[in-house]
């Protein structure tokens, strides 16, 4: 019976153990739903670069086969036919250049969670209290005797 009562100090450990391991450890709950976050927000980046993708398409096709809109884009880069002469006015600014942006990008960080070695002192630590407790507990009684 008294070996049984010091098991309850291993059975601690392993319990705090395995509790913060479900529940805040590398491969724990925390990471989990972390993970399922980042998988949405991943999600929702693909869906805005499937649009800037159509609209890129769009300009591509356009500059292609439209000439109309090529000669605008031309000109707002600077450029003129052959037989055009330009006057810039010196203070005006520079022509502005249509900005076409491919998407952002996007970066990813590592979930917070609890590495398992500090898992382990805990585990440790309370499994070492709870022995400690049951042998300062047997001390007391064995006086009071």
């Amino acid at each position: 019976m008294r070996v049984f009562k010091y098991l309850l100090g291993v059975w601690t450990a392993i319990i705090v153990y395995t509790l913060f391991s479900f529940l805040g450890g590398p491969s724990g709950l925390s990471s989990y739903n972390y993970l399922l976050a980042e998988r949405e927000r991943q999600w929702e980046n693909i869906k805005e670069l499937g649009i800037v993708n159509e609209e890129l398409e769009r300009t591509r096709f356009n500059l292609q086969y439209d000439q109309d809109t090529m000669l605008v884009q031309a000109r707002q880069m600077g450029y003129g036919q052959p037989d055009e002469r330009f006057i810039r006015i010196v203070g005006l600014g520079t022509p502005k250049i249509a900005n076409v942006t491919a998407g952002n990008v996007y970066s990813t960080s590592f979930p917070d969670y609890i590495s398992d070695k500090n898992i382990k002192i805990a585990a440790f630590c309370a499994g070492l209290l709870v022995f400690a407790f049951i042998l300062m507990m047997e001390i007391i009684e064995k006086k009071s005797r």
